[in-house]
């Protein structure tokens, strides 16, 4: 799955390190109320595939601009996850996303974590 619409790209690629673990989502660009919808949707998709692993991991280390909209985009995300029995962690942000996202309080409901590496190894250890 690979989307580029307005400002922001997104795809899926298998984890690291082989089958069997998270799929890791890149985010590219900003994620507003013009793009959270084709988020959603991507993690929606997932979600339903066998592909889903051990659940997903969105790299933020590309994403530049985030709004309220991406925000409760994230949050829906975390939430769907959780009610399908998968996980859902955050990876990489930049410093200003991180900023945002301790500012709004996400830290203290998703694990945030320092690298895709750390995140992928933090799931497929459970």
């Amino acid at each position: 799955m690979n989307e580029t619409e307005g400002t922001l790209a997104i795809s899926a690629h298998p984890s690291p390190g082989g089958p069997g673990g998270p799929v890791v989502l890149r985010l590219a660009g900003e994620l507003d109320h013009h793009t959270g919808g084709r988020l959603g949707r991507a993690v929606e998709d997932l979600l339903r595939s066998p592909d889903a692993g051990t659940g997903i991991v969105a790299d933020l280390s590309r994403l530049h601009y985030c709004d309220s909209t991406g925000i409760t985009t994230i949050i829906t995300a975390y939430d769907r996850a959780q009610a399908t029995g998968s996980s859902f962690c955050v990876a990489a942000p930049s410093p200003a996303i991180a900023q945002l996202l301790r500012m709004t309080g996400l830290d203290q409901i998703l694990t945030f974590h320092p690298s895709v590496e750390d995140a992928v190894d933090a799931l497929r250890s459970g």
